[in-house]
């Protein structure tokens, strides 16, 4: 396997347990996989930094607000997901979104810096997909 597919995948892998309930719900968990720099614009237009994500992903969608997840509430359902490499350390990611029948294109740019291990979400935007344009 490519060292571009590696990381591809690593990206890939970090994005997929950003969608998981329980990390949503854990800031232990969600803040080692967003950038200390990290924006969001998210589906509604506002922008997020690192902290303002971090304080509010619990009660967002796909979040429980109990910090344990919401196992049996919506979850974000990802298709088409893929990536590809820009420059060394840095992967952007596209894909769709299903949350309870509300659906987002997703765009995620990750890096690596050097000396670092893990992959951390740099930034990401969500733009809603109208009902017409299925």
């Amino acid at each position: 396997m490519s060292q571009e597919t590696e990381d591809v995948n690593a990206a890939i892998d970090a994005e997929l347990q950003l969608l998981d309930p329980r990390v949503r719900a854990s800031r232990a968990l969600a803040a080692p996989l967003l950038d200390p720099e990290f924006v969001e614009v998210g589906a509604s237009g506002r922008r997020w930094t690192y902290e303002e994500m971090l304080d509010a992903l619990p009660d967002l969608d796909g979040g429980s607000g109990s910090g344990e997840g919401d196992r049996d509430g919506p979850r974000f359902e990802p298709s088409g997901m893929g990536g590809v490499v820009l420059a060394p350390g840095i992967v952007h990611l596209t894909y769709e979104t299903d949350f309870g029948g509300r659906r987002a294109r997703r765009s995620s740019l990750w890096r690596r810096r050097d000396g670092e291990t893990g992959w951390r979400m740099y930034y990401h935007q969500a733009t809603p997909v109208p009902t017409a344009a299925e």
